[in-house]
């Protein structure tokens, strides 16, 4: 909860320390041509120093100015000043994105994590500072507040430290303090800290947001990355318990995520009970509710984004962004073809990470499409000139508003099947003719082209068989080719010739095909799954083909032997009932062996109207709803 004391700061500080207070004109005065000068990031951006240092453009030719991200106005990355002033920029946001696409200012692209490893080692040497703070306590200690990230490493390695002592900058706890006496000039100012309004989801966000929460359990650490999709996951975690925060960056939405009770930090191996975060991006609400709050620990990034810290948390997921994913995997996420448009910034850290943490899940999501539906973010190969941000061997989950693809420890052809069940529907046969010209597939994959539908999470349920086992049962996905063959394979010969009335020693491909690609329409395709150590088993498949002229549908089942008798035919048939009642269907029909009598028990128990026909060796049921 916010803290209900504001904070009070030593009343006399500017007395104290008047031999530092200077204002920003004063303090930019000492800056010499050809200096490398840090500005603070997002929101703690020192707007008064920033003018001033503008001011002296013409003064300070060849200044490097470097920062990660910044919000607000960045004047010095206006194109008439590039004679005096180089951005070079650890992450482009939309204020210097233009003069860096210009080929005027740099990018350099660099793991979050290594920046402070930067400063420090010297490799990158700060001339000069640029910072926001609070004023100082009665200790002399002043608060980074917003902006601790690398700003903190950033102060402690520069030649000087330009700060302004802002009274409207929240006191964030943690390890986010500096002492006054390392600071070398002191500017009093008293604005507004920088806002920024949260973005509003759209449809698209939500969706991706709702796939992305159905894969946070309860007592899961979470990690936001920055754009809209990771904020847009926020209103489906409320009915979580015990949730944990470590993440880079907070936002307004995650108030109410702590408001509903859900994040409580119990479970967290690394700094229980606190929220971890290194920056803030917000509104005077967010300020507001950070502010002096003991449930805050602000620390820099060489903590909050050291992967092998994160790997410690107990089921830390990490929620990232990308703007496009090819078909073996590689992300792209920081650049538009060539043109650099974002940056790594945390992904790859939090990314590695997750995967290594106990019960972790490391999530890309992305829009199936860009530029309002008329271009693919799936495609087969990245635009030339893009640059991979996670690699094929590193992507795990990818989200887009059509559902979910694991792809970490899947073959190639999996990984296509998978992504392109995902991408939008108007782009998936083409995807599915280039993959197989990629040689990604197998040509034989020419014949369903248009046949790769993912089934709508509507149709996902759990039941409880008699024993007391959970069972989830879920539409057949396309990748779940691999898995009904394994199926197959473990029935016995009685359960095979039961199901395909002959017996068989193998199941042709092209009938593997059929069970896989169903259209979830008039062709449905159940599967009933258990928990495996790497994924899911599947344990039993219920199908339906509908008869368009009669308005009924064939149904037919597999379970595994070790399976039966256990109630998981019956679950699968009421589903497929539900299912089909749905959308209008009359009823079923159904051909049964005379000695499967398993079988025939599951649709004569059942409630609805039930009429048999023996016929030579089988029995034809109609069930009508």
């Amino acid at each position: 909860m916010a803290s209900e004391k504001k904070y009070s700061w030593d009343p006399d500080w500017q007395k104290k320390y008047r031999d530092r207070i200077v204002t920003a004109e004063e303090a930019i005065r000492t800056l010499r041509p050809g200096q490398r000068i840090f500005v603070g990031t997002g929101c703690g951006q020192p707007e008064e120093l920033v003018r001033a240092l503008t001011a002296r453009g013409p003064e300070l030719p060849d200044t490097e100015i470097i920062h990660l991200l910044t919000s607000g106005d960045a004047p010095y990355a206006d194109r008439k000043f590039s004679d005096y002033f180089r951005v070079n920029s650890f992450f482009i946001s939309e204020n210097v994105r233009g003069i860096i696409q210009e080929g005027l200012g740099d990018y350099t692209p660099v793991f979050l994590s290594d920046i402070p490893r930067l400063f420090h080692s010297g490799q990158i040497p700060l001339d000069a500072a640029l910072i926001e703070v609070t004023p100082p306590d009665e200790r002399g200690r002043c608060s980074l507040g917003v902006s601790v990230d690398i700003v903190k490493s950033a102060a402690e390695n520069a030649r000087v430290v330009m700060a302004e002592v802002n009274p409207q900058m929240p006191r964030t706890l943690g390890d986010s303090f500096i002492n006054v006496h390392d600071i070398d000039f002191l500017v009093p100012v008293d604005e507004p800290v920088i806002e920024i309004q949260p973005p509003e989801p759209d449809e698209v966000t939500l969706r991706i947001g709702q796939h992305i929460a159905a894969l946070v359990e309860d007592s899961s650490t979470i990690e936001f990355g920055i754009g809209r999709i990771p904020q847009a996951v926020v209103p489906f975690l409320k009915d979580r318990k015990d949730l944990g925060i470590h993440t880079e960056m907070f936002t307004d939405s995650m108030i109410d995520l702590i408001e509903s009770g859900a994040v409580t930090g119990a479970r967290k191996s690394i700094d229980r009970g606190k929220v971890v975060a290194s920056f803030c991006m917000g509104t005077r609400r967010l300020y507001d509710y950070i502010d002096n709050n003991p449930l805050f620990s602000f620390r820099p990034t060489e903590y909050v984004n050291d992967p092998h810290l994160i790997s410690r948390q107990y089921r830390q997921v990490a929620i990232n962004v990308a703007l496009e994913v090819d078909l073996t995997g590689q992300v792209c996420a920081d650049s538009l073809g060539g043109s650099f448009y974002s940056g790594i910034g945390g992904q790859v850290d939090f990314n590695r990470g997750a995967a290594r943490s106990p019960d972790g899940r490391a999530i890309i999501a992305l829009p199936s499409t860009a530029k309002n539906g008329t271009v693919s973010r799936i495609v087969t190969r990245l635009t030339p000139g893009a640059g991979v941000v996670t690699t094929r061997g590193d992507v795990h989950y990818v989200v887009t508003e059509h559902g979910v693809a694991y792809l970490h420890g899947k073959s190639v052809q999996a990984r296509a099947l998978a992504l392109i069940a995902i991408a939008d529907p108007k782009f998936r046969p083409q995807l599915v003719r280039e993959a197989i010209e990629a040689k990604y597939l197998r040509p034989e994959k020419a014949s369903v082209e248009g046949k790769i539908v993912v089934g709508p999470q509507e149709f996902r349920t759990t039941v409880l068989l008699r024993d007391g086992t959970q069972v989830v049962l879920r539409p057949i996905h396309p990748t779940d080719e691999p898995n009904l063959r394994d199926m197959f394979y473990t029935l016995s010969e009685e359960t095979k010739y039961y199901r395909f009335m002959k017996h068989i020693q193998r199941i042709p491909l092209q009938q593997i095909q059929d069970f896989v690609f169903v259209n979830h329409r008039s062709d449905i395709a159940i599967v009933a799954t258990v928990p495996a150590p790497y994924g899911e088993e599947i344990v039993a498949i219920g199908r339906y083909y509908l008869n368009q002229k009669t308005n009924m549908a064939e149904v037919a089942f597999t379970v595994q032997d070790a399976w039966q008798k256990r109630g998981i035919g019956t679950a699968l048939f009421q589903h497929l009932a539900t299912i089909a009642k749905r959308y209008g269907i009359r009823g079923f029909t159904a051909e049964v062996l005379r000695a499967n009598r398993p079988m025939q028990k599951v649709f004569t128990r059942s409630p609805f109207k039930v009429t048999s026909e023996p016929m030579e060796d089988v029995i034809h049921f109609v069930i009508e709803f």
